[in-house]
């Protein structure tokens, strides 16, 4: 039913007011906010620790992954060592896998492994049992990396999913999708796009966005993360 504008009338619908989401509180949140609750109560750790280690985490984006790419892209003795030991790569880009604890957490501290592409292979990651994502040297994961649509979809029909995301890769590519775990986690490390010769590694670590990272996207020059990349809807049927 659409909603009818009377010229003239000074009525509100209340019942198509749209209601605060804070309304809404999941089964999963009412668990966190018990286990925490005890936690604090037990001694595990502090109101205030908690805060600082929520601040630490949403603070985390995939700026320190694209200059890690950036880096392999100019340094063939920095892309082995990302590529043989990904952990102490990480490092030398800022992102410590052990902080801010010391001991990292059960979700993050995990085998780590940084997947390059290829001009015959292309990499794409997913967690198809639940969300399992390398945060952090990512940030949080997108909403749609979480979702059913995405998981379930893409380890069955990955070049399907990957032309709604706009990438089109040629027969003779293969699609290989990297499943994540509870013990594994990936990245990928596209190849170096043509068109950035002599490019610094500020202007190429630019063009590396959180996508393509993923590998639901490639680098390209003029397309950063401030950019609103064309998306296909996933819309069967005729048209």
């Amino acid at each position: 039913m659409g909603h009818h504008h009377h010229d003239g009338a000074d009525e509100h619908d209340h019942d198509r007011t749209v209601k605060p989401m804070v309304d809404e509180v999941t089964d999963f949140e009412v668990l966190e906010i018990a286990l925490r609750e005890l936690c604090i109560e037990k001694g595990l750790f502090t109101a205030e620790e908690h805060r600082r280690f929520t601040e630490f985490a949403e603070q985390i984006g995939p700026t320190p992954a694209a200059r890690l790419v950036a880096r392999a892209w100019l340094d063939p003795d920095f892309e082995q060592l990302a590529l043989t030991d990904p952990m102490a790569a990480s490092r030398e880009v800022g992102v410590d896998w052990m902080e801010p604890t010391g001991f990292g957490t059960p979700s993050d501290f995990v085998a780590f492994k940084i997947l390059a592409d290829t001009p015959t292979l292309h990499h794409v990651i997913v967690c198809a049992l639940c969300s399992c994502y390398p945060r952090p040297i990512l940030g949080n994961s997108p909403e749609w990396y979480r979702t059913p649509n995405y998981r379930r979809r893409l380890v069955r029909w990955p070049r399907q999913v990957l032309a709604e995301f706009g990438l089109y890769l040629s027969d003779d590519i293969e699609v290989r999708v990297e499943d994540s775990n509870q013990k594994h986690r990936f990245m990928v490390m596209p190849m170096r796009p043509e068109g950035t010769d002599g490019w610094s590694e500020d202007q190429l670590a630019e063009i590396i966005t959180r996508d393509c990272l993923i590998g639901v996207a490639l680098p390209k020059p003029g397309v950063t993360t401030n950019v609103i990349t064309d998306t296909r809807p996933a819309i069967h049927g005729a048209d």
